[in-house]
């Protein structure tokens, strides 16, 4: 299992009054996919660019497809480039590998949020991984679980996540978090300002 996966559990499981946006979790996995790059050493970061290394063979199937989607020429691509671009519609594939896999099944109820619908985790390996990572406070799990607002901040004697390029992952998952929201705060405004329009006498 990965860091991406092990999020995308978390999120499904976040609580009601912590409902996770479908693009705020897109943007998070593809980040803690880049950081499960960074640990497979098939990239390294050069400050903020993306250096691809040798592709290595890789269990997971996503995880593969983001090796594969590297850029491998020069200009190389910057992490904050790579979230936008990798992150579109990242966690409907997530959704969709996890049904393939079995790892979703038909809900006796409720909903999962973003767009699940009638499906809930079962109880697996992978589910017990992530809620195992999860209470033992894991930094880099923590850390992309703050960035989509499914916890708080950590205690200020929690440790951090180790190394400087992970450490720019992070940062990089909650500035494209905080413009995704600011962006549908001014289509928000904007769509509020246009109906006044016509409301107006």
């Amino acid at each position: 299992m990965t860091t991406a996966q092990d999020l995308f559990i978390v999120a499904l499981e976040a609580p009601p009054e912590r409902p996770v946006g479908q693009g705020d979790l897109s943007l998070a996995l593809a980040g803690a996919e880049l950081i499960d790059l960074i640990a497979a050493e098939a990239v390294t970061l050069d400050d903020d660019l993306i250096l691809p290394g040798p592709q290595p063979a890789l269990d997971d199937q996503l995880l593969g497809a983001a090796a594969s989607a590297l850029g491998r020429q020069e200009p190389y691509e910057r992490v904050d480039d790579w979230l936008w671009r990798r992150g579109r519609d990242l966690s409907a594939a997530y959704q969709r590998v996890f049904e393939e896999d079995g790892l979703l099944s038909p809900a006796r109820r409720g909903y999962l949020p973003f767009g699940a619908g009638h499906l809930e985790l079962v109880d697996s390996p992978a589910r017990q991984r992530a809620r195992r990572r999860w209470e033992e406070d894991e930094p880099v799990l923590r850390a992309l679980a703050v960035a989509v607002g499914i916890r708080g901040g950590p205690s200020e004697d929690a440790p951090g996540p180790d190394g400087e390029a992970v450490t720019t992952v992070l940062a990089a998952v909650n500035d494209a978090v905080l413009e995704l929201e600011a962006v549908r705060q001014r289509r928000s405004i904007e769509n509020a300002a246009f109906a006044n329009v016509w409301r107006a006498p």
